[in-house]
């Protein structure tokens, strides 16, 4: 199958969605599939064709959401270009520009369209109209969904029951929608593949010593990964034990915030910011963690979780359906739904080593089940679907056409 993945952004940006778009385009590669990548071109304003690994980079303008583009929704130079890959479906990962650019080439050349629903972009407007009409910017942002999700795309993928719901419930859209939590290589994540030498220069880098009790974020630092909580809790935790260490991995918008919270609560003895990471160092920060800990309420899934959970780490999130769909609480995480709770939590694995590794060793099973060929067999499914459903459109079209001209001369 010869398979055309349209997204905004993509390799050297880091993201979930770009973690989950490397993980489906090497394991379907792997399966024997062509996959080609379309994408913004975040390091130069020049297309870019790598031949080998089948990317295509188009220039955009930045956004001002992160390090992101927006390209043009129809770029001549690229149709061609895409139109010689003969592709036997597309799958969209993003809803605006190249979103766009996706349903165009899909309709021009009769080809079968697939959409993962990655974000919950109504979180993300303030970045982009600075609190000014926010709520007519969302109603904008729900209709342009609505519109590309059900009337556009052949078949639907969310990664949880929640996304589910939002369209279900509140957007009513009537589209065929298909749950599959994203998968990851997990297997990157195991301890027995990570080098132990590198692990130990790491935690020297950050002064990291065995009596530590380490707490990880990872993650954008933007106002909707609520990253202001954990650094709030974390003046109370060390005042019953100041081997405490919140590791925050990651950049964003709020960094700089952040680290002028931590100054004024001081707190620089206890959180330490790393910054941008690569994707190959991201193992080894979680392997320094006892404790793996978010208070987003914006995710769609979360990758990070079960990255996390991979690497025998414990999750300690906010009560939302996102993480339900991944964590039983209390058998391979725990979950809290306001400060005073997350604070217990922890306190408690402080002082629990014991039910501490019952809970990692649990979180490393269920991470298995999310693991990169599980997540490409669920979506080729629904790739064949997509393609089946379209040959009949085809067919049944056609036969419609010639009933109406029938019919007409018949007149």
């Amino acid at each position: 199958m010869r398979i055309g993945i349209f997204s905004e952004t993509y390799e050297p940006y880091i993201s979930g969605l770009v973690t989950s778009e490397v993980m489906l385009k090497k394991a379907l590669e792997k399966q024997g599939h062509e996959v080609y990548v379309v994408t913004a071109n975040l390091e130069s304003f020049k297309y870019q064709y790598d031949e080998e690994e089948r990317i295509l980079k188009i220039p955009g303008i930045p956004t001002g959401i992160y390090d992101s583009r927006m390209t043009s929704i129809y770029p001549i130079q690229a149709v061609n270009k895409i139109k010689s890959w003969k592709l036997d479906v597309i799958h969209s990962q993003t809803e605006f520009a190249i979103g766009t650019f996706a349903r165009l080439i899909a309709k021009q050349y009769n080809i079968p369209l697939v959409h993962t629903y990655h974000t919950m972009y109504e979180d993300y407007i303030y970045y982009i109209t600075k609190g000014y009409f926010e709520k007519s910017s969302k109603k904008l942002v729900e209709y342009l969904t609505k519109f590309y999700c059900d009337k556009t795309a052949t078949e639907l993928i969310v990664p949880t029951t929640k996304t589910y719901k939002l369209f279900k419930e509140k957007y009513k859209v009537e589209k065929n929608i298909n749950i599959i939590p994203t998968g990851i290589e997990v297997e990157r994540f195991f301890t027995e593949n990570l080098d132990l030498d590198q692990l130990t220069m790491l935690r020297k880098t950050y002064n990291l010593s065995k009596k530590d009790f380490i707490i990880l974020f990872v993650g954008r630092l933007g106002e909707e990964k609520n990253v202001e909580f954990l650094i709030k809790a974390q003046k109370n935790l060390i005042k019953e034990h100041s081997n405490i260490k919140l590791i925050i991995v990651g950049d964003g918008p709020d960094k700089e915030k952040y680290e002028k919270m931590t100054r004024d609560l001081n707190l620089e003895d206890n959180i330490i910011f790393t910054g941008k990471t690569s994707w190959d160092e991201m193992p080894y920060y979680y392997q320094t963690a006892d404790v793996f800990a978010t208070a987003s309420k914006t995710e769609t899934q979360g990758l990070t979780v079960i990255e996390a959970m991979a690497s025998n780490v414990v999750p300690v999130c906010m009560k939302d359906e996102a993480f339900e769909s991944m964590i039983t609480d209390e058998l391979n995480g725990l979950l809290f739904k306001d400060q005073e709770e997350y604070e217990k939590l922890i306190l408690r694995l402080y002082d629990n080593p014991n039910e501490l590794e019952r809970l990692d060793k649990q979180a490393r099973i269920q991470a298995e089940s999310y693991s990169s060929k599980f997540y490409a067999d669920k979506v080729l499914a629904v790739y064949q679907r997509a393609i089946k459903e379209k040959e009949e459109e085809n067919r049944f079209g056609i036969i419609s056409k010639i009933a109406r001209n029938i019919k007409e001369r018949l007149k």
